[in-house]
């Protein structure tokens, strides 16, 4: 796999050099040289914080646009339930499905009853290994990534199971092959994706030889067509030609989605990337013994807070609360026949989890020491306010941002005024302080 692929880049013309970036990103991968924000691809985990802040709309995702598909024979979206909660009620998921196939899509997938079965999947996994404990949930691309570079000593927990996305692409593309004699590399499978990282997954996937995923489109991108073809009267009266069975499924959109129906008491469910930070090094500290299944979200309020989502998250997750009342929390799947399809490696994810932990300051070990060392003297010697106007997001980081070669030791402003500690501290609260609240505006 190709570990520096990430799912957005940075438009350079667009950046301000403003530091937003830099400040929210949770592994310390970016930086502000010359003025323009830049990430170092080996510490990127694509969580897509950056994209969120930046005021400009520098940071861009890197999905498909709907013509890139012009090579199948035969295209089919596949539906995250997020994409239901982003629009007023009186639109139903039935309307939605109408409204795709309007715009272009041969057919429309619906995400949910993968979503259950992966569920039950999951409870059966738990089952099998009572011993390893606690499991972590594998169906966040970001989180996966954030384990590889940060923790790799905990990937030996991370869930063997497929994810709902792969799993529905996968026995779509080999119905519509059967059923209407298309070959399968001529059956586009299109995820409508509500965050930049399952473009990652899809391009490159950390666990799978093969994807039966061809592309995503981002949910900002499809929902100004999708509002105007929903807008027309007569687009509600066209009547669905899938008889589609919505169950508790949907509510793998929000956060706690996949454990609902696992023992309660013994799973956690925990949303934004600095949470999981919290709950990971908790984990890979031992201080988390009791709990079977730890479900993990990059965003706040799990997938409906992606980045590139529409909705506010809180208002789509009641729109979520809504569609489950209505449609029912009960498994619309055959529970016996999900366990079989377990049995039988079904939804088994075989491959092993590679890591990829931060380079070491040298590959020699004796020098490694040596710089670390000197990384150590030289944040000593900085006023320790990690202020950022360096251009790097902390002080420890500079230091090492120094130490390889990528900044020098002028880049930090109390240090070429060559003041002391005690004058630098005064010019910062006088000054430096006033001004952060402006970064950025």
């Amino acid at each position: 796999m190709d570990v520096n692929f990430h799912s957005f880049y940075i438009d350079q013309e667009k950046c301000d050099g403003k530091m937003r970036c830099l400040r929210v990103c949770p592994t310390e991968a970016i930086r502000v040289r010359r003025g323009k924000a830049l990430i170092l691809e080996d510490r990127c985990i694509d969580c897509g914080e950056c994209i969120k802040v930046c005021p400009h709309k520098a940071i861009v995702p890197l999905t498909n646009s709907f013509t890139e598909f012009s090579q199948f024979e035969y295209t089919g979206a596949i539906l995250s339930p997020v994409l239901y909660s982003q629009f007023n009620r009186d639109v139903t998921p039935t309307d939605i499905f109408n409204g795709l196939q309007a715009i272009g899509f041969d057919d429309v997938i619906d995400l949910t009853p993968s979503c259950e079965s992966v569920s039950i999947a999951i409870q059966e996994y738990l089952d099998d290994n009572p011993k390893s404990r606690p499991i972590i949930s594998s169906f966040c691309p970001t989180i996966v990534r954030l384990i590889q570079v940060k923790y790799p000593d905990l990937a030996g927990l991370l869930l063997p199971i497929d994810s709902p996305m792969e799993i529905s692409a996968r026995d779509w593309k080999l119905q519509i092959s059967a059923d209407k004699g298309i070959k399968e590399e001529k059956i586009g499978a299109i995820y409508i994706t509500p965050c930049p990282s399952k473009m990652s997954a899809i391009k490159h996937h950390p666990r799978k030889r093969l994807t039966f995923l061809d592309g995503a489109i981002s949910i900002q991108d499809i929902y100004n067509p999708l509002l105007s073809v929903l807008s027309k009267s007569e687009q509600k009266n066209i009547e669905s030609g899938k008889d589609v069975k919505y169950g508790v499924g949907l509510a793998w959109a929000i956060l706690g989605g996949q454990a609902k129906f696992l023992k309660a008491e013994n799973s956690v469910a925990v949303g934004g990337i600095h949470h999981v930070i919290q709950i990971l090094d908790d984990i890979e500290s031992g201080k988390i013994k009791d709990i079977d299944y730890v479900e993990c979200h990059a965003c706040i309020e799990g997938c409906i807070g992606g980045s590139l989502t529409v909705d506010n998250p809180y208002v789509s997750r009641s729109n979520i609360l809504h569609l489950l009342k209505i449609y029912g929390e009960e498994f619309s799947q055959d529970e016996n026949k999900i366990k079989t399809l377990y049995r039988s490696g079904y939804f088994s994810l075989d491959e092993e989890l590679d890591s990829y932990p931060i380079q070491p300051l040298d590959q020699d070990l004796a020098k490694s020491i040596r710089k670390m060392k000197k990384k150590e003297e030289i944040f000593q010697e900085l006023p320790q306010l990690n202020c950022g106007l360096c251009g790097s997001p902390t002080c420890m980081t500079f230091a090492e941002d120094v130490i390889r070669g990528t900044a020098l030791i002028t880049d930090c402003m109390f240090k070429s005024f060559k003041q002391s500690r005690s004058q630098v501290r005064d010019f910062y609260e006088s000054m430096v302080k006033n001004t952060l609240p402006q970064i950025g505006k």
